[in-house]
């Protein structure tokens, strides 16, 4: 949240402008900041990209050059003024043209461009545009520049070359994006007087006194100036304001003051505690700088120990573990990346116990608000720079580039309170291994990736001294350049051998990494969200609009592979569908329950991921539009800060029950476990009452693993936080002759939009019992297990306004998927 220029001394030009094809053949409305896709789509240009195979027909817009167009107006008295053109956001090979003469070039969409425009400007009428060259082209021409090959991930882009431009890579498409290669302006666009000087970066180191609890807060304000001048500037910090004279000198000054803030009151990350920001305002003339701080202290400490590095975070002095997915951008569409569309998401993040996400290297650094939102909710965040899948150019000219763009961003990142540590690439150090053109010349690529990744690295330095710089994701740590995708005992890891390679679900226990930064099971999107996207003719995995809405080479057929390894086989699409959602839950729950129960040797698990860019088969717990998977209220249930799992041995002889704790105060947990069958029958096996210290993982009971084929192990417990239950199916649920459950769901209206499902298995226990509607809610849980002897109630809570859900509700469970059988609903 900042406003870093003088609105006086400015001319805003975002706002309506138009969009021309060089020809002149077509001419729409083209609102800025904002894609011109979007634009082309809202004129009736182009259709729905996201529906049926619309996507083969929208491509064409990329490969062309394209002009944006406005005017406006200057006073004769302003023209006694230089003036500068600031773009920020400008997507991505682009001049700006001012009356006929350019003004500005730019090759960059990551860092804000800024030039004097000279003489261009006159009295009276102006006429501004932006020539947006085709960023197709542009790859393709850098591609023949280059001096040796620079491989990408041909197999998900359907354009070639994005990693020789600095854009969203992802826009050329990847295993779960569109590919469209959207343009446009997605930051701010003005005019600026260039004779004022101007707050270009607020940043602040923080020293807390462990005596008194007092916060030292050191505030950096840097000022760009065109000649030299005498400003006062003032910063106030809460309560706290001091004032002091700068000489500023032409180009850059650095001002520096201390701020002590008396009786703080701390941040903490989500579930750790609460989120206090403090305003810090910065003033210099008529140009204000707003921001909000959280006091705290963060490190992530990587000293080797007896297993190797790990990497931990530690907030305010408590070692933390973890527990989050990956962020891809909000939408393939940048227009339609908001606040109102993003927030939602966030906050389900949070209301399912995560308190990271790491915003990935293949995308975008996010918009301030963003981080913003992040800072207030308590998600830290794992910062990547732009870079992904791919190698890179190590030229003069793209790392000059490259270290531009990581100062300013890492400068602008550096005050929130959520931002925990940079990461210097996605999986670029891996690619030295991909590519068949690399691994024959090494030495030449490995070179380039030094100087790529030291370029990142002491720019984030110079920028930002106190957070860690962690080279790459997955690393082992600084200066080792093997492919750590596999690596344990040391750094983070991308576990991917269950889903590309195929493994069992149990392969994730056969890992300990030190953090899991990457791992993932994919699932179809909900019947309600594909029916919005696909024909009803069209609902069939092999349908080609099916296919051409799953990005991922064989991943269609590695789901319903997998489904038939855990489960009975489907007795329809819409079981498909629901299988799909079970199977990717109760993979990502599997893992996460094991590497929780070894902490803290494992310290962090982002799953991949959180959300989706558009409808797609992917790996997401949240779909487009902000749907919840059935994964995503799994993970309410594995990822609470107190939680029972079960861990078989590696023989598979016993389970063995762990009471798990993330909080800062010692739990008790107290509980039992017990065999139950297909009928209902229970068999006791065992109590547990046990305290658990702060941040530690223990063991409550190990039992045999002697149940019947027809028996799952059941356990229940109680702590601080209430009464929970989960179960562990010791073999394959195909395995389980299920019997049907004689299902009752009682509905009644709790009030505006607010409705309680009450679930009852009338005659056996039912597995994975799922509610969805349409209109859309979220459920307060899902996926559960009902027995006769224990009804669960649901709560859904509309966000479609106050609606009846009930004509709308489909009831799922195992046997259900592939034996006719149905729920009752009625209302109470």
């Amino acid at each position: 949240m900042a406003d870093l220029v003088n609105r006086a001394a400015a001319k805003d030009l975002a706002g309506n402008w138009t969009l021309h094809a060089t020809d002149e053949s077509i001419s729409v409305p083209f609102p800025l900041p904002g894609d011109a896709l979007s634009a082309l789509i809202a004129a009736g240009v182009l259709p729905d990209p996201y529906v049926g195979e619309n996507e083969l027909v929208v491509r064409w817009p990329a490969e062309r050059d394209w002009i944006a167009r406005r005017s406006f107006s200057m006073d004769a008295d302003e023209l006694g003024h230089p003036w500068a053109i600031y773009a920020d956001g400008l997507d991505t090979v682009a001049e700006v043209w001012i009356n006929g003469q350019p003004v500005l070039a730019a090759a960059n969409m990551f860092r804000p461009h800024r030039a004097e425009v000279g003489s261009a400007l006159r009295p009276g009428d102006n006429e501004i545009e932006i020539v947006f060259r085709s960023n197709v082209k542009a790859a393709i021409e850098a591609a023949a520049r280059q001096p040796y090959e620079q491989p990408y991930s041909a197999q998900m882009q359907a354009t070639p070359h994005i990693n020789l431009l600095r854009k969203v890579q992802c826009h050329a498409g990847w295993d779960w994006n569109i590919a469209m290669m959207p343009f446009g302006l997605y930051g701010d666009i003005r005019l600026e007087r260039a004779d004022l000087p101007s707050i270009t970066y607020v940043q602040h180191r923080q020293r807390h006194d462990a005596a008194t609890g007092a916060v030292d807060v050191d505030v950096e304000v840097r000022i760009q100036a065109k000649a030299a001048c005498n400003e006062l500037l003032t910063i106030q910090l809460g309560d706290e304001k001091v004032s002091l004279q700068v000489t500023c000198s032409a180009g850059n000054t650095v001002a520096e003051a201390t701020l002590r803030v008396e009786n703080p009151r701390i941040w903490w990350p989500a579930g750790s505690g609460e989120q206090p920001l403090y305003d810090l305002t910065v003033t210099l003339g008529g140009t204000a700088h707003r921001q909000r701080i959280g006091l705290r202290r963060i490190e992530v400490v990587t000293k080797r120990d007896e297993i190797g590095v790990p990497l931990t975070v530690r907030v305010n002095g408590l070692d933390l573990f973890c527990r989050g997915a990956n962020w891809i951008p909000g939408d393939a569409l940048p227009s339609r990346i908001t606040p109102d569309a993003v927030r939602p998401q966030l906050e389900d993040a949070v209301a399912v116990g995560m308190n990271m996400l790491r915003v990935w290297g293949g995308g975008q650094y996010e918009p301030d608000w963003f981080y913003d939102l992040c800072d207030e909710l308590g998600i830290l965040i794992w910062q990547d720079m732009m870079f992904g899948c791919a190698l890179y150019p190590a030229d003069n000219a793209f790392l000059a580039e490259v270290d531009r763009e990581i100062e300013h961003q890492v400068r602008r990142l550096s005050h929130h309170a959520s931002i925990t540590l940079y990461c210097g690439d996605n999986e670029v150090i891996g690619a030295l291994t991909w590519f068949e053109v690399a691994r024959a010349n090494r030495d030449r690529y490995l070179v380039a990736y030094d100087r790529l990744s030291r370029t990142i690295e002491l720019a984030a330095h110079r920028a930002d001294p106190d957070r860690l710089f962690w080279p790459s994701s997955p690393s082992k740590g600084p200066m080792d350049f093997g492919d750590a995708w596999k690596a344990e005992g040391s750094g983070d890891q991308h576990m991917w051998d269950v889903w590309h390679a195929g493994k069992s679900f149990a392969a994730y226990r056969g890992v300990r990494p030190r953090f899991a930064s990457e791992f993932g099971f994919q699932s179809f999107v909900s019947l309600s969200t594909l029916r919005r996207y696909i024909e009803e003719e069209d609902l069939d995995i092999a349908s080609p609009a099916m296919e051409l809405h799953q990005k991922n080479a064989g991943g269609n057929a590695r789901i319903v592979e997998t489904i038939s390894r855990y489960f009975r086989f489907p007795k329809n699409f819409e079981n498909v569908v629901y299988l799909s959602q079970v199977q990717q839950g109760l993979a990502m729950k599997i893992a996460i329950d094991f590497w929780r129960s070894i902490k803290p040797e494992c310290m962090g698990a982002l799953y991949w991921q959180l959300n989706d860019t558009y409808p797609v088969a992917s790996w997401s717990s949240i779909e487009y539009g902000g749907r919840w998977k059935l994964l995503h209220s799994m993970a309410r249930r594995f990822f609470a800060p107190t939680n029972v799992v079960a861990i078989p041995s590696a023989d598979t002889s016993t389970v063995e029950l762990f009471g798990v704790n993330d909080t800062r105060s010692e739990v008790v947990m107290a509980g039992k476990a017990f065999w139950l069958a297909v009928d209902g029958s229970r068999r006791p096996v065992g109590e547990f009452i046990k305290t658990v210290p702060i941040d530690r993982a223990v063991s409550l009971l190990a039992i045999p693993a002697n149940g019947s084929p027809d028996e799952v192990l059941c356990f229940t417990w109680s702590d601080p936080s209430g009464e929970h239950s989960d179960h562990h199916a010791v073999s394959p649920y195909k395995a389980l002759r299920l019997r049907d459950p004689g299902l009752v769901v009682e509905a009644a209206k709790l009030g505006a939009g607010e409705w309680r499902f009450t679930i009852t298995a009338t005659t056996a226990p039912a597995f994975y019992v799922s509610l969805e509607t349409d209109p859309y809610g979220v459920f307060s849980d899902n996926a559960v297990l009902v027995t006769p002897e224990a009804p669960v109630e649901i709560v859904w809570t509309s966000r479609s306004g106050d609606v009846d859900p009930v004509d709308s509700l489909v009831v799922r469970d195992l046997r259900s998927s592939y034996r006719p059988s149905e729920a009752v609903i009625r209302r109470a």
